[in-house]
């Protein structure tokens, strides 16, 4: 990592739930928060927490340096609503597959 960058993973004991136009994409109490300089806590949940069947597979991808390339999943009128990386820099191994959301409710 570059000097002055920090990314830190650890299991969240807060519950975390994705709810999307009325209809619940993910409920997790198995959340890992991501803690990056200069960007919000974010909450990568196990694929198993979410609801897959309601996202389809995207054809975009991005990279950061620090995490690798994500994956991201859509729904219909929410392109790229939650994004994952498959094979994460080892700094970060622990979010492997794990899926992220914009948008969460965090209790």
């Amino acid at each position: 990592m570059t000097t002055g960058h920090r990314i830190t993973v650890e299991r969240s004991d807060r519950h975390v739930r994705v709810v999307h136009d009325g209809e619940v994409l993910a409920d997790s109490d198995r959340a890992l928060v991501l803690r990056e300089t200069g960007c919000p806590d974010r909450y990568y949940l196990p694929p198993e927490d979410v609801r897959l069947d309601l996202l389809t597979p995207s054809d975009t991808h991005t990279y950061c340096p620090f995490k690798g390339t994500a994956a991201y999943w859509s729904r219909p009128g929410a392109d790229d609503l939650v994004w994952a990386y498959p094979d994460p820099k080892p700094d970060v191994a622990g979010i492997k597959d794990h899926l992220c959301f914009y948008e969460v409710e965090v209790v």
